[in-house]
C-alpha cells in the first residue's frame, strides 16, 4: 500500500517536469528522465531494503521507549508523593509524640515538685514534732531532777530536824506508823 501511493506521488510530481521538457521524456538524455529514474531507483531501493518500515520501526520504539519513560516517571512520581506523605505524616506524628512527652514531663515535675513540697512538710512536721518531744522530755527530766533533789534536800532537812527533835522511841513509832501506812496501800 505504501508503495503504491509512493508512486502515486512520483508521478504527480514528475508530471510538471514532463510538461517542462516540451520533447522526448523518456530518452536517457533528458536529466528530468535522470533524475526521475534515479530519484525512482533510489525509492525502489529504500522500499526493497523496507527502510519506511525501518524507520517506522524505530520511531515506533522511540515512542514507547518515550511512553515507558514517562510511566516510570509517572510510577516514581507517585511513589515519591506517597513516600513524602508518609514522612509528613510521620512527621507529624513525632511532633505529636514529642509534645505528649513535653506535658508528661511538664505533668511529672509539677507532681515531683508538689510531692518534694509535701515531703519537705511532712519532714518539717515530724523534726518539730521530735524537737517537742525532746523539750517536753527535758522538762520532764528537769522537773523529775529538780524534786528529785527537793525530796533529797527535804529528806536531809527533815532527817537533821527530826534527828534533833525526835527522841529514839518517837523514831520508832514514826518508822512502825510508816511501815502500816505502806502496808495498807499495797494491799
Amino acid at each position: 500500500m505504501r508503495t503504491v501511493i509512493a508512486l502515486a506521488l512520483t508521478f504527480a510530481a514528475a508530471s510538471p517536469a514532463l510538461a517542462a521538457s516540451g520533447g522526448k521524456f523518456l530518452a536517457l538524455d533528458n536529466t528530468d528522465f535522470v533524475v526521475l529514474l534515479a530519484f525512482l531507483l533510489f525509492v525502489g531501493i529504500l522500499l526493497y531494503v523496507k527502510v519506511p518500515g525501518l524507520l517506522g520501526k524505530q520511531l515506533d520504539d522511540r515512542a514507547e521507549g518515550i511512553r515507558k519513560e514517562l510511566d516510570e516517571a509517572r510510577a516514581l512520581r507517585e511513589e515519591a508523593q506517597t513516600i513524602l506523605a508518609s514522612y509528613e505524616r510521620k512527621q507529624k506524628e513525632v511532633s505529636a509524640q514529642a509534645e505528649r512527652i513535653v506535658a508528661t514531663a511538664r505533668e511529672e515535675a509539677t507532681a515531683a515538685a508538689e510531692q518534694a513540697k509535701a515531703d519537705l512538710k511532712t519532714s518539717i512536721e515530724r523534726r518539730l514534732a521530735a524537737a517537742e518531744e525532746q523539750i517536753a522530755s527535758a522538762e520532764a527530766s528537769a522537773l523529775k531532777e529538780v524534786r528529785d533533789r527537793a525530796i533529797d534536800v527535804a529528806v536531809s532537812v527533815a532527817d537533821d530536824v527530826i534527828s534533833k527533835q525526835l527522841s529514839a522511841a518517837e523514831a520508832n513509832k514514826l518508822i512502825d506508823a510508816a511501815i502500816a501506812d505502806v502496808d495498807a496501800k499495797l494491799h
